[in-house]
């Protein structure tokens, strides 16, 4: 047997403790599934046009769409691909999440943590130096007037773990809420603990100060429900799971 090099040591090693193994496995202790056999069920009414969907992929006619093939357990946002964004009837604090997500050709959408703290979906696939607006990325702090524009430079990923458009992709994170005292202040910010894009580890023990977006205003809270963007561009999703920390 060929001996193992240090280097191919190392990436074994890196790649194991990216994230649990059991992360988002089907009966896995303590994991919730949200979408399963109940489709739509999870998430708060109205839901728009989502779809319950066997599967999706690009439109072969129109590759900026998505096409929902029959069956259940993947949400599409619409043959037209915008709609309502998605927000879970549970609230969550402190959690670990498991995402497959699927974009078409320059579409662009997102998953926020207590509808707050987003961690940007986007067709970045081949960006040599990715900002927070690409895929993975912790999206900046932005305000809608005079016209839409960013106030900072947010958290890119450390590398471009993106897969091409087309192509089912996985995200899992770790997540902190912030925390707050007996009067309600805040004394610690929410943290990404560890984001881990398509098996790569992109942000790790990452502080976020305020909320992200254009909501950066907002009322952070202890506990919220989870968001999937639906108003951007075509997305599908699989597999989303969440285990309580707190």
């Amino acid at each position: 047997m060929r001996a193992i090099t240090r280097r191919a040591l190392v990436v074994a090693i890196t790649s194991w403790l990216a994230f649990p193994s059991d992360a988002g496995r089907a009966g896995s202790e303590g994991w919730t599934d949200l979408i399963g056999a109940q489709g739509l069920d999870a998430w708060r009414t109205p839901t728009g046009n989502w779809l319950v969907a066997g599967d999706a992929r690009p439109d072969p006619e129109r590759p900026t769409r998505l096409v929902a093939e029959p069956g259940h357990g993947v949400l599409v946002n619409g043959r037209a691909g915008r709609t309502t964004n998605l927000v879970s009837r549970q609230d969550f604090g402190d959690l670990e999440a498991h995402f497959e997500f699927l974009i078409p050709k320059g579409s662009n959408s997102g998953i926020k943590f207590e509808t707050l703290y987003e961690i940007q979906i986007a067709d970045s696939f081949g960006v040599a130096q990715p900002k927070a607006s690409h895929n993975g990325g912790i999206y900046p702090r932005a305000e809608l007037l005079p016209r839409y524009h960013y106030l900072d430079e947010g958290i890119p990923p450390r590398v471009n773990a993106s897969r091409p458009a087309g192509q089912w992709q996985t995200l899992d994170v770790i997540f902190r809420a912030p925390r707050f005292d007996a009067s309600g202040k805040k004394v610690e910010n929410a943290r990404f603990e560890k984001v881990v894009l398509n098996g790569q580890v992109i942000h790790q023990d990452v502080e976020v100060k305020t909320p992200t977006g254009h909501f950066w205003r907002l009322q952070e809270t202890a506990r919220g429900p989870i968001l999937l963007q639906a108003d951007h561009g075509p997305v599908a999703f699989r597999n989303i799971r969440v285990r309580r920390r707190d």
